[in-house]
């Protein structure tokens, strides 16, 4: 440990920094939990473990004693004391401030880890949970700030005022007590929530499942009702009507007509807001008209619309009756905000000690709000024969308000089981004449006990979104476990919350095994909600152009009301960046791992790239299922992540060692798809345990090109075990690969075949070395079913190919070599978008590739050009081109080139590249060139593709 070390004299100057932080809004490669990532740089402090800093520990846990109860790697409580005191560097000891930080905010949080950056001497990754992701970065940068200041005291530096300030923000951020309990009901059933803004909307459930609430509202309260609620002169008279208790009441617009109500009822009355709310403006047991006339200005104050009720005053205790779904859940009294004389404090001093209570704060942030002291709470004072600075007696209760509501400062007493049965019928029946699934009754009378119909009393108010708090954490008696009720309406026992997801990642191959899956679920009429790299799909509908294959598109299709489906196409950048953007898919599709974006975020080996592809299948719950590779090694690996059941696939024949590997897996009830070769083509069959069903020949397939695409068999064989998997009858399965084609419509950019002026033009997004090997030996294989076809043996090849700037030059040069075995000849283009190279250097290095494979082996290529610009590349290859000839186009912006090979097949010369199109209207060129600029845009912003 670090007590073997010699001791420096110390630090020169603390400089611990955060390089960069990220939010993991989902499993990622850190975590399968939410997390934030800091990378923080040590800089001198890496030669200075806490043991070589005298005094730092015991400072440290002076200010934050709740570091001892850390169990740490020890798995003991005092463990990361121990660590401390033997010697850990600081960035492990940031990771531990910043999980204290939430949890002294009120977030037990306990999951953390600290790994040194491979390769960078004093950086290291600090990963720890969070609940809010806005609080956990507040607490990882005050974290910083601490740890330096321990090690050389900052000046200006309070930590006991930072940390005043840093609670003060995470109350503002946090949910109120309502939200909070029922969105910790809805997490213990396991319903997915998603915070819509910075308060309190928030949706439960996903897609077409979903629910919202707002506070207490819900997606099931009427705005009627609301309406309704919030006029109270309506509420009284409908209430009435019903032969409900009510006190007399009118409402008015002035003073005199307000003294003439009063004067007409009787006194004492109130006077409050039509449409007020939290017992603002309200004033109580006025006995004159001086009384009246004083307090209609404060009322009318609160009043939106300037309209005041003036009624008679109900004597007695004020009730909370708390109605969810028609039904009486909580019962609570109210008592105004008081003091209590001790004979000793005054009443200044009582508030001020009353208000000390850790459970007080301001507004709704807490389960009781702080008293206030305002020009109204002394005049009641007064009124009770007290002065702000007199000493009360003993015993004696000295109120600072005359309503109950606890915004106000009041205090409230659980009698849910006290209540009479009649009172309880009475306020479910106003719940129902109002509308309300949720409402607040308020009752005044003697004792909730009594009938109220015999001792007094009457409803004074129905109100909407009434607030729980009094309900769950009352300050004398039992907390009532109210959320349960409203998310049984909103979600009853049994009725899902969320979609299924299938989740599909890989280096190549994902963005049309996505849309088969799609398809195939279409075809079962489920309202699919796809996101891939060339948008967000709803319902067959592309509702974004843009590359969606990160987790925000992931969300917006959760968020979508009309999806019962979900099929998300997961890229690594988008992993790295964020995570996944849910917590869990149903169904796992990895098609394999080979390299590209290696270089990248960290990713150097094909084993760190599997790692990140490997999240998808680390998010899989124990009943779903990964849909594994069983051809490559990687992909077979993580097998051994997933805690569902595994569903292979294989292009391998049988006889070979991964068929040998499936059918063992099959022997014991695993499920697969292969291939099986007879004399008329292979077959794709599905095996489940030792059945074995039959769906398709690879060559009857139009995604397969007569079975040349080798690469979309792959695909199908994925997309079927995915299906298969996520319950799809087979017949179904079967139909969709059947009716899927490479077209524009079902698969823009993807093996798009058309027919330009007699010349075989294939558009392909393929854009790396192992994406050109499969794409190559499709040319082979397509180009030996024309020659079988006709004397087309001296037709050319030619291919445009390009690689995006963020490669490593290896994997570029690779791509053109490949590339050179395959085409007669290549134009080498390169991307609207350089990601940091300069403009003709990505297309040099890709042609470096090609001429270094020319010149070493007798290859198919004999010449190679480079055209930096797309569509003056694509109309150089098809200037080159005679009908018969292949001309293949590994695209960027597959929009823009399909509206030049339309506008090129529209026009009789072949010279002419007028940008007008005389056909598809979805290829007008003006619009697919703005959502071309668009996607290209997102892509170089994000690094998703």
């Amino acid at each position: 440990m670090a007590t073997d070390r010699p001791t420096p004299a110390g630090p020169a100057k603390p400089d611990l920094s955060i390089v960069e932080s990220r939010v993991y809004r989902g499993p990622n490669v850190w975590s399968y939990e939410p997390a934030i990532h800091l990378t923080v740089d040590l800089g001198i402090l890496e030669d200075y473990p806490t043991d070589t800093l005298e005094g730092f520990t015991d400072q440290l846990l002076e200010l934050l004693p709740g570091l001892e109860r850390h169990t740490c790697s020890r798995g003991v409580r005092g463990g990361f004391v121990e660590r401390l005191r033997e010697g850990t560097w600081l960035g492990h000891v940031t990771e531990h401030i910043a999980l204290q930080l939430q949890q002294e905010a009120g977030h037990d949080l306990r999951r953390g880890k600290t790994r040194q950056v491979k390769g960078r001497r004093g950086f290291y990754n600090v990963i720890y949970a969070y609940t809010d992701e806005r609080v956990g970065l507040d607490a990882g940068r005050l974290a910083v700030r601490l740890v330096n200041h321990l090690v050389e005291p900052e000046d200006g530096f309070d930590f006991a005022e930072e940390m005043d300030a840093f609670l003060r923000r995470v109350q503002r951020l946090a949910f109120g007590p309502s939200t909070a309990a029922i969105l910790e009901e809805a997490v213990s059933r396991d319903i997915p929530w998603i915070r819509l803004n910075e308060y309190s909307l928030v949706q439960l459930g996903q897609g077409v499942h979903a629910q919202r609430i707002r506070a207490t509202m819900t997606s099931m309260t009427g705005a009627l009702a609301v309406d309704i609620a919030g006029d109270k002169e309506l509420t009284t008279r409908l209430l009435a009507s019903a032969g409900l208790p009510v006190p007399r009441s009118e409402a008015v617009r002035s003073v005199e007509r307000a003294v003439a109500v009063a004067e007409r009822i009787g006194y004492p009355v109130v006077v409050k807001p039509l449409d007020g709310n939290h017992g603002r403006g309200v004033c109580l047991d006025l006995r004159d008209a001086d009384a009246v006339r004083e307090a209609f200005p404060v009322a009318q104050g609160e009043s939106r619309r300037g309209s005041v009720i003036v009624e008679t005053f109900v004597t007695g205790r004020d009730y909370r009756c708390l109605i969810i779904g028609g039904r009486m859940q909580a019962i609570a009294e109210r008592v105004p905000a008081h003091v209590v004389g001790d004979g000793e404090h005054t009443v200044a001093e009582l508030v001020e000690i009353t208000n000390s209570d850790p459970r007080r704060g301001v507004g709704h942030e807490k389960v009781l709000t702080k008293l206030k002291v305002d020009d109204a709470a002394v005049e009641l004072v007064r009124h009770q024969g007290f002065g702000m600075d007199d000493v009360p007696p003993a015993g004696d209760m000295v109120k600072l308000a005359l309503t109950g509501n606890m915004s106000t400062g009041g205090i409230s007493v659980d009698r849910t089981f006290e209540a009479h049965p009649d009172n309880v019928e009475i306020a479910e029946e106003a719940a129902r004449m109002i509308g309300l699934d949720v409402a607040g009754i308020d009752f005044i009378c003697p004792d909730i006990a009594s009938p109220v119909r015999e001792t007094g009393g009457a409803i004074c108010e129905v109100n909407a979104a009434p607030g729980f708090r009094m309900h769950t954490h009352p300050t004398v008696g039992e907390p009532q476990f109210i959320a349960k009720p409203v998310v049984d309406l909103l979600f009853p026992p049994g009725a899902p919350s969320r979609v299924p997801i299938v989740a599909v990642t890989g280096t190549n191959g994902k963005t049309t095994t996505a849309r088969m899956i799609s398809h195939i679920f279409k075809g079962l009429g489920r309202k699919v909600g796809m996101t891939s790299t060339d948008g967000v799909v709803i319902d067959e509908r592309l509702v974004i152009k843009a590359d969606a294959s990160g987790p925000k598109s992931a969300r917006m299709v959760l968020q979508n009301p009309r999806v019962d489906f979900a099929v998300m196409e997961v890229a690594r950048g988008g992993i790295l960046r964020e995570g996944l953007g849910y917590d869990r898919n149903d169904v796992a599709v990895v098609t394999n791992v080979a390299p590209d974006h290696l270089g990248m975020r960290g990713i150097d080996t094909l084993e760190q790239l599997a790692d990140v592809k490997a999240v998808v299948v680390e998010a899989v719950p124990r009943d779903g299922f990964a849909v594994l590779n069983a051809d490559d090694e990687l992909v077979r690996a993580m097998r051994r992540r997933c805690s569902g059941s595994v569903v292979w696939f294989s292009m391998e024949p049988p006889g070979s060692k991964v068929r040998e590997f499936i059918d063992e897996q099959c022997r014991r009830g695993g499920r697969a798809v292969v291939l099986e070769p007879t004399d008329k083509g292979d077959m794709i069959v599905i095996r489940h345990g030792r059945r074995a069903m039959q769906l398709a020949w690879t060559h009857l397939l139009p995604a397969t090109f007569g079975g040349a695409a080798k690469m979309n068999v792959a695909n199908a064989l994925a997309a079927a075990g995915a299906a298969f998997a996520a319950g799809a009858p087979l017949h179904d399965i079967r139909q969709g690969l059947r009716t899927f084609t490479t077209s524009y419509y079902l698969s823009p950019g993807r093996m798009n075949l058309l027919d330009v002026r007699g010349i075989d033009v294939v558009v392909d997004y393929c854009h790396n070395a192992p994406g050109m090997r499969m794409l190559g030996d499709f040319v082979e294989s397509y180009a030996g079913q024309k020659t079988g076809q006709a004397d087309l043996g001296k037709s050319s090849r030619i291919g445009m190919i390009g690689a995006a700037g963020d490669r490593r030059d290896e994997d570029m040069r690779e791509l053109g070599a490949i590339a050179a075995d395959h085409f007669d000849v290549i134009v080498v283009r390169e991307d609207a978008h350089l990601r940091g190279r300069e403009k003709g250097v990505a297309a040099e290095l890709v042609a470096e590739g090609v001429r270094a494979r020319m010149a070493r082996d007798s290859v198919r290529c004999k010449q190679v050009e480079i055209v930096t610009e797309e569509l003056d590349a694509v109309r150089h290859c098809m200037a080159r081109a005679n009908p018969g000839d292949l001309v293949v186009l590994c695209v960027d912006k597959h929009p823009v080139v399909l509206a030049e090979l339309e506008a090129l097949t529209k026009h009789a010369q072949a010279g002419a590249h007028s940008t007008e199109v005389a056909g598809d209207p979805d290829l007008d060129p003006a619009e697919l060139h703005e959502a071309a600029q668009a996607a290209g845009d997102e892509a170089a912003a994000s690094a998703e593709a």
